[in-house]
């Protein structure tokens, strides 16, 4: 997933209620061995333009063939694309830099009806870090193997199409199987496709996307739901299911994953995220600390949402409120993780990197903050406008709630 501190989110939690998710068919195993291999240290992190992306790459395809998905790239089943970036996210200049390789990967499963539903994932990760976009410190070199982030994503993508591929009863749509590349340094592989579609975009009913669905929190069993603001069916469908997730919705189509770029094409979307966690970007995402049980029950839960939009035709799309702060205006930041499932008031942090102002001022993980500079924080979007507000160099008194007393710290950024 690219880094959290770009769209800022409105969570509300649902009660759930009626109808209930449908029996297991989704293999635990099958996870498994996907994550296994796309996680492992022969794929070198996955890091986009590398050969270890281009392996895993090799593996979705693989895997569409045995699935007897038709190839839907522009060459096969893969779909290449060129792009220029800067590693230094303060510098937007590219005009010098080096032109780079990036490789989606999409398959279609033809059940010969009107509209398709597609469901996508992201399968690059930081490679060796030498990306810059590592939050572990002095890490360029090191594997980061992105178990979560994300080949859980791409393991529930695979998974998914398996099913549908070998599912006796034909859904009254088709899918597209879709990996994304380079969704790291900014979204690029969705973008690049939603701008040249091997696909008609006018028969796209909705689209899925899964980022980070292989942590879920065994106590909490939290499920962040985003994008339920892009059709007016998301809301009364997911309050109609029952499950025994959490569930926290966003109702914003811009989010910090692949999601985006299909709202921003007019299609309705959703993208199931089960959480932050310490090891995020970080070399120590392995594939050991993957929660399959929960993974599995994510995508049982998705199933069902699925199998609730049989009879509705095509979904409506809505636009929905979205802020303006992107990536780029932000020209600071204070190194910390926003816990995006806190339903309390003020911004929980879910993890400080180490050497970055907040780290400095002795800022700590589980610290709720509410206070910052001129503004109260009530919530991650109060945290991100007052982010907006400073300058570097800028020192800024903080307040934060550690263990129910309030602290104060002096950030400089």
């Amino acid at each position: 997933m690219k880094q959290l501190f770009t769209t800022p989110l409105a969570l509300i939690a649902l009660n759930l209620a009626a109808p209930a998710v449908v029996a297991q068919s989704i293999s635990e195993k099958n996870l498994r061995e996907h994550i296994g291999y796309l996680a492992s240290d022969e794929l070198q992190g996955r890091g986009t333009s590398t050969d270890g992306e281009k392996k895993a790459a090799d593996y979705l395809a693989k895997q569409f063939r045995k699935y007897g998905l038709k190839p839907m790239g522009t060459d096969g089943y893969y779909y290449p694309f060129t792009f220029k970036t800067n590693p230094n996210p303060h510098d937007t200049a590219t005009a010098n830099l080096p032109l780079r390789n990036g490789l989606d990967v999409v398959g279609f499963l033809d059940n010969g009806a009107e509209n398709t539903v597609i469901i996508g994932a992201h399968f690059d990760h930081l490679g060796l870090g030498k990306d810059r976009n590592s939050l572990q410190a002095n890490s360029e070199g090191m594997i980061h193997n992105g178990a979560d982030d994300n080949a859980s994503g791409t393991a529930g993508m695979l998974e998914l199409a398996r099913h549908f591929s070998q599912n006796k009863e034909k859904e009254p749509f088709n899918f597209l199987f879709m990996g994304f590349s380079a969704e790291e340094l900014g979204l690029l592989g969705s973008k690049k496709w939603c701008e040249a579609p091997t696909y008609p975009l006018e028969k796209v009913n909705y689209m899925l996307n899964m980022d980070m669905i292989g942590r879920l929190n065994p106590d909490s069993r939290t499920l962040l739901v985003y994008g339920v603001g892009t059709s007016p069916v998301w809301v009364p469908l997911l309050d109609g299911l029952t499950s025994s997730f959490k569930v926290v919705k966003d109702s914003s189509g811009i989010g910090p994953s692949d999601q985006t770029s299909f709202y921003l094409k007019n299609i309705p979307v959703l993208h199931f995220f089960t959480g932050q966690h310490g090891d995020y970007h970080k070399p120590s995402d392995d594939a050991d600390r993957i929660n399959y049980a929960g993974e599995r029950d994510v995508l049982e839960y998705m199933l069902a949402v699925i199998n609730q939009t049989k009879d509705k035709g095509k979904l409506a799309f809505l636009t929905t409120r979205n802020t303006s702060m992107t990536r780029s205006a932000f020209r600071i930041t204070m190194g910390v993780m926003p816990d995006y499932a806190f339903d309390g008031t003020g911004m929980r942090i879910d993890g400080v990197t180490n050497g970055k102002p907040g780290q400095i001022a002795g800022l700590q993980k589980g610290d709720v903050l509410i206070h910052m500079g001129d503004d109260d924080v009530k919530n991650v979007e109060g945290y991100m406008k007052a982010l907006a507000k400073v300058k570097k160099g800028d020192t800024v008194k903080v307040k934060v709630l550690r263990e129910g007393r309030e602290k104060e710290v002096e950030v400089t950024f």
